[in-house]
């Protein structure tokens, strides 16, 4: 009795004190194919409600219910699992869950193509949703129309030059830095965003035809082989 008293405490032991993968992927699942996200180690808060409502498997059955070409895919409300509130044409967006996430801007992380950040409503502290996301696509912009971006819409904000590099030669949506915050990226399967982004939509830019998701963890294994695929250890 002692050695198997023994055995479960070196095992509860052992799974406490586990130590987490270096860096989390989560891959979003859908019918136009699949994306890995690595989330954000900058972003502690919003890593961690992801990785929480990944877990509890929250965003399964949500739909992408709101997307813009050359802009983003949105999703995570959760009126659209509902069928009873998604009927077609409904407008959706406005569901949420009970709390928000405080915003965690980082100059360093911005709305190139391919990040994750929170949607949000109007409010002062530019508090995060606690479960809506959108996915960038943006589009690729020429240094004039970053200038006028910095004038009309930053309100003389300047865009470092190397993250002007990145959106004359990758893409994004600049106009939403410091206002959104960042919290991931996609690390490989990209075109899912951009054939999501491309589908029919009504006036509210809905997808005519629903387009569920699925959304879950990597595991610690994966999330390793993912690391060293992406930051190959030199020999």
């Amino acid at each position: 009795m002692k050695r198997i008293l023994t055995l479960c405490l070196l095992f509860i032991t052992a799974v406490a004190f586990a130590k987490p993968p270096k860096n989390q992927y989560v891959r979003i699942r859908s019918g136009y194919g699949d994306v890995i996200i690595r989330l954000y180690n900058e972003t502690p808060k919003h890593r961690d409600n992801f990785i929480k409502l990944t877990k509890q498997g929250f965003y399964n059955g949500t739909l992408f219910h709101r997307v813009i070409q050359d802009f983003m895919i949105q999703g995570g409300d959760p009126d659209s699992r509902d069928t009873s509130k998604n009927k077609k044409g409904a407008e959706l967006g406005n569901g949420d869950v009970n709390y928000t996430v405080p915003a965690e801007f980082r100059d360093s992380l911005f709305h190139k193509r391919g990040v994750l950040a929170a949607a949000r409503d109007d409010n002062p502290e530019k508090a995060s949703s606690g479960c809506q996301f959108y996915i960038v696509e943006g589009k690729r912009f020429t240094p004039g129309k970053l200038d006028t971006l910095e004038i009309k819409r930053l309100k003389g904000r300047k865009i470092p030059t190397w993250q002007r590099d990145i959106y004359t030669s990758v893409g994004g949506a600049p106009h939403l830095d410091q206002n959104y915050t960042v919290y991931g990226e996609v690390v490989t399967g990209i075109d899912m965003v951009d054939r999501i982004a491309a589908v029919k939509r009504d006036g509210n830019d809905r997808p005519e035809v629903d387009i569920p998701m699925t959304v879950e963890l990597l595991s610690k294994k994966e999330c390793e082989r993912m690391d060293e695929l992406l930051w190959p250890k030199s020999k």
